[in-house]
């Protein structure tokens, strides 16, 4: 169960760095907007560099802040790459489903994401735009199938009337909180039983840390 909390200077338990990538102009700014602050703006202009929202949610009775960050898909900002994938635990892979390129580009941003992040991040492929279906130019079943073969989530959303756009997002960060969990679960029992760690290596998610103005924790992964 997942809602907004109104608190905001209770306890962070964990921040999510979850990254937006596709090519320009298919909608990842806009799916951005509508997750952190349920806007949509027809006046969207094309980002430039690197900017992120926040939004504070509760998963599984524990505060999760999620730090989305979107980034701008020209091929001039790719020098921003590694600094933009260190540390997230997710990511959203964007398609515009009435542009055939976009679809043909998710390959390549698939190949650059797992190049740069954490092997466990969680991808969620996103054909966006449905309220545009009488322009549709991916079917769906071609996305669905190329989700499964590379072991992606799936799901096809409209910024502009909102739908699947709650959903997308919340299963990402769930499987996130879930594989977090797992984790923390391994690190503790090993700790009180004085294995080491060796399933962790690698993959270092949970350490103490500032979390913004409170005492959290931090899940990061390594670059």
């Amino acid at each position: 169960m997942s809602k907004f909390q109104s608190n905001f200077n209770q306890k962070i338990d964990y921040v999510f760095k979850v990254v937006l990538i596709g090519d320009s102009a298919v909608g990842k700014s806009q799916l951005l907007a509508r997750f952190s602050r349920n806007e949509f703006s027809i006046e969207s202009k094309a980002t430039i560099g690197v900017e992120f929202q926040t939004r504070t949610l509760e998963i599984d009775n524990k505060t999760i802040k999620a730090q989305i960050w979107d980034t701008a898909g020209q091929e001039r900002y790719r020098a921003v790459t590694s600094a933009y994938y260190r540390g997230a635990l997710g990511a959203m892979l964007v398609y515009d489903i009435t542009k055939r390129q976009s679809f043909d580009h998710v390959t390549r941003w698939l190949e650059e994401l797992r190049g740069h992040a954490d092997k466990n991040i969680v991808i969620m492929l996103i054909g966006n735009k449905t309220d545009l279906g009488t322009l549709r130019a991916i079917p769906t079943e071609d996305a669905k199938e190329f989700a499964q073969r590379e072991n992606l989530f799936f799901m096809e959303t409209s910024a502009l009337d909102s739908s699947n756009v709650e959903p997308s997002f919340l299963t990402v960060l769930t499987e996130i909180y879930r594989i977090v969990s797992k984790k923390n679960l391994v690190a503790n029992e090993e700790g009180e039983s004085g294995g080491d760690s060796s399933l962790l290596q690698g993959t270092k998610i949970v350490v103490d840390g500032e979390v913004t103005e409170s005492k959290g924790k931090t899940c990061c992964g390594t670059s």
